[in-house]
């Protein structure tokens, strides 16, 4: 890949050169040197100027790439027609003599605009109705489309995403990046004794991802030769893609969404499935620790959610019974504040922990 642009760069760089000289050449005026000079510095400006494009280029992805081109045909279409029928107007009133051929062409230009804006517009706002107009071209929206995960190096280190994966919500959806793997592979090579048990297990992880039936792992080959980090070339990859990204990274989820691109965080689906606790159901949770206010426990649920006891400071170590007030939701997951029951056997519904 990066040789085929580093080719097609030099090859339009030299073509460029080669064909604003030899323009220069063909005038009259001026010694050779100096129009071949002149030339080779238009030759280098307008290569500079097609270069210069290919930054604007990199925020689009090949759909809208085609949108706007059959766009811009079936405008030039309309505009061509628009103009005929200006033309067989003419004829037919009589008026081309009553008008000045700068007004013809001025009409002309006029009505060839309209045509090629409203072809263009039309196309790309109704994309997604392409195919009633023409059975084998079919343009979907984004929004009307399944967008592909790519996947970062922490979503790989955490093992939920091997049984996401086996639920088949993702089906056909997940990407594989080449440049994780490489970053993967350059840690586990290179990187000290932790660095390269998470890279391998990391590895691993994309092995069994493979073996999963249905799933349809794919894989990108894109790479990117600056320096910059692997989370902003994931970035620009999801970008150019139309691809959401998915990640364990807490500090990554945090970041708003950029350009149509979601961070879909392991994490955060799972606090969203994880079972709501009612307000007066009762349970029984072990208390490791003394909570900020006066006399309060905090205790842990297997999933990981933070109980916090009122009452509960006088029991640390110990399994008691306890009865919910209320259920808060934060960034980081759920906390779940309880009141120490004083009858014993409790009331209500009672979940084992």
């Amino acid at each position: 890949m990066k040789i085929s642009l580093a080719f097609l760069r030099v090859f339009f760089v030299l073509l460029s050169l080669f064909f604003m000289t030899a323009f220069m050449i063909s005038l009259p005026v001026g010694s050779v040197w100096q129009k071949v000079l002149i030339g080779l510095g238009v030759g280098f400006l307008f290569s500079t100027l097609l270069l210069s494009l290919e930054v604007l280029f990199k925020r689009y992805n090949l759909k809208a790439f085609n949108t706007v081109t059959l766009g811009l045909f079936l405008g030039y279409l309309m505009g061509q027609a628009l103009n005929s029928l200006f033309g067989a107007v003419l004829d037919l009133s009589h008026m081309r003599a009553a008008l000045q051929p700068q007004t013809i062409d001025l009409l002309r230009v006029s009505f060839f605009l309209l045509g090629t804006y409203m072809g263009t517009f039309l196309t790309i706002h109704f994309s997604d109705e392409i195919l009633l107009s023409f059975p084998f071209i079919k343009l979907n929206q984004s929004k009307s489309s399944k967008k592909d995960l790519l996947v970062d190096s922490t979503a790989l280190s955490d093992s939920r995403i091997l049984d996401l994966a086996s639920t088949g919500l993702i089906d056909n959806a997940l990407v594989m990046p080449r440049l994780v793997l490489k970053e993967l592979y350059s840690q586990a090579e290179m990187g000290d004794e932790a660095t390269k048990t998470k890279a391998k297990r990391c590895l691993e992880t994309v092995k069994k991802l493979e073996a999963i039936p249905n799933l349809g792992l794919r894989f990108d080959e894109t790479q990117y030769s600056d320096s910059s980090d692997s989370f902003t070339q994931l970035l620009r990859l999801a970008r150019i893609g139309d691809s959401n990204i998915l990640t364990a990274d807490i500090s990554q989820a945090q970041i708003p969404a950029v350009e149509g691109i979601k961070i879909v965080n392991l994490h955060g689906l799972s606090n969203a499935l994880k079972p709501l606790m009612q307000s007066g159901e009762s349970m029984k949770i072990k208390i490791q620790r003394y909570g900020k206010e006066p006399n309060q426990g905090v205790g842990y649920l297997e999933d990981g959610t933070m109980v916090v006891v009122n009452g509960g400071g006088d029991y640390i170590g110990e399994n008691i019974d306890v009865t919910v007030l209320s259920v808060k939701h934060t960034s980081s997951g759920r906390m779940i504040f309880c009141n120490t029951l004083d009858d014993i056997p409790s009331k209500g519904n009672r979940v084992e922990v």
